[in-house]
């Protein structure tokens, strides 16, 4: 069985297959689901403040 990741910005699940993996020279390694979240990531946002995340919802008191 093939693990499943969690996409490091959006908290979304990735299909085997798919996605990108960031690996930091510190070692961190970071999963996006597509260059959508990968450049959010980039861009230093929060994913808290970013509507559409699941750290998002949660922080409207949608879920």
């Amino acid at each position: 069985m093939v693990e499943q990741k969690n996409c490091s910005f959006c908290g979304g699940a990735i299909d085997p297959g798919t996605g990108k993996m960031f690996v930091r020279k510190d070692g961190s390694i970071f999963y996006f689901c597509g260059s959508k979240c990968q450049n959010n990531f980039r861009l230093g946002r929060a994913p808290r403040r970013v509507p559409w995340t699941l750290a998002g919802r949660k922080a409207m008191g949608k879920e």
